[in-house]
This record gives structure tokens, C-alpha cells and sequence, in this order.
């Protein structure tokens, strides 16, 4: 077995801050993630991968299988604001043995997108995997046509290191393009900031 290069093992926890809160996805979420994908009906957006109605359990329980393989370790977003569950995110394509893991399976309901939810969320997921895991690097990877996904990585700071062509496909069958991006370590205190700046200007920063 590959020894790992994180300076701990990854394994559920929650992790909260700036008015969100990132619990360990499970079974028992399925519903609250249904209503969440239905605020915006969020199945429709053909560059994400929010579960259809009644395909949240299958999405849930893939989410834990990959948890349970040891390349992925997923949450539910809660808004403590309003104590609401509005999406989900992971960690996935974990790579213990070189500290790489990557961010993604993200998506909330309409009604938290363009709100604090998504930069107190990075912030916290990239805090831990730098300055708790030791990440050496994070990384993301987007469809080449969710041009909003490209611009949102592009302003944490993180760097494209290509695209891939005829990559993966679709829920619709299609096959997409993925475009990849990283964040090194040592450009973590930039990014840190950005972001703080960011919560500042929704006032959610204590």
C-alpha cells in the first residue's frame, strides 16, 4: 500500500466558519438534498451533475462509496444563517501519495448561489487541505462549455494546466471537453486573502 504524503489521514469531520457549516455527507441528507437541486431546478443546467428528482440517493451513495475507495470525502453545505442545507461539495480524486486532491461535485440552490455560501465554503476546504492535510496541491477540473465554473476557479488564483478533449460524458450523452486548473501550496496565502476580502464585502466576517 502507498504510504501517504498528507500529514494526516483524510476521514469525515465537519468543518465550519463564516456562516457555513460542511457536514459529512450520509444517507439521511438524501431528502434535504432533493429540496436543495429543486430550488432553480438545478438538474436542468447541462454542465453540472445535480442529481434529477428521485436520483439523489444514488448520487449520495456513489458520493460514499468513493469515501468508503478512500478518493473521496463529501459534505453537505448547510447555511447557518438560515440553517438550511442548500448543496454539496467533496473533496475527490484524492492521490494520498503525492498530498493532491481535488474540489468539486459542487452545486447549491439558486437561492444561495451569489451568496457568502461558496466562498466561505472554498475558504474552508482549501484551509484544511493546506494548513491541517498539508496538501502539497489542489486542484479542479470544469466542463469546457461552464465558462462560469472556469471564471469562479480562475479568481481563486488557481492556475489552467490544460484542457483535455473528448474527456467525459455528459448526463445528456454528450461528451465534453475538461478543462483543469491548480492551486500549489505556496500560492495559498494569496488565495486565503482573496477570499477573506471576498466574505468581508458580504459582511460575514467576524
Amino acid at each position: 500500500m502507498n504510504a501517504s504524503a498528507f500529514s494526516q489521514p483524510l476521514a469525515p469531520l465537519v468543518l465550519e466558519g463564516w456562516g457555513v457549516r460542511l457536514e459529512p455527507l450520509q444517507l439521511a441528507h438524501v431528502d434535504l438534498l432533493e429540496a436543495a437541486a429543486a430550488d432553480g431546478e438545478l438538474w436542468n443546467v447541462r454542465v453540472t451533475s445535480v442529481p434529477a428528482p428521485g436520483q439523489a440517493q444514488h448520487y449520495v451513495q456513489t458520493a460514499l462509496d468513493g469515501q468508503q475507495q478512500g478518493h473521496m470525502l463529501p459534505f453537505l453545505v448547510r447555511d447557518l444563517n438560515t440553517d438550511q442545507a442548500v448543496g454539496t461539495t467533496r473533496y475527490h480524486d484524492i492521490v494520498a501519495p503525492v498530498a493532491r486532491l481535488e474540489i468539486g461535485y459542487t452545486w447549491y440552490a439558486r437561492s444561495a448561489q451569489r451568496s457568502h455560501v461558496n466562498t466561505a465554503a472554498k475558504l474552508l476546504l482549501l484551509q484544511h487541505a493546506f494548513e491541517t492535510l498539508g496538501a502539497g496541491v489542489v486542484g479542479w477540473r470544469t466542463d469546457h462549455l461552464n465558462f462560469k465554473s472556469q471564471q469562479a476557479i480562475s479568481r481563486l488564483g488557481a492556475r489552467f494546466d490544460g484542457r483535455i478533449r473528448h474527456h467525459a460524458i455528459r448526463r445528456d450523452g454528450t461528451i465534453r471537453d475538461t478543462m483543469f486548473y491548480s492551486l500549489m501550496a505556496g500560492e495559498w496565502p494569496d488565495t486565503r486573502a482573496h477570499l477573506l476580502d471576498k466574505l468581508r464585502q458580504h459582511s460575514h466576517v467576524a
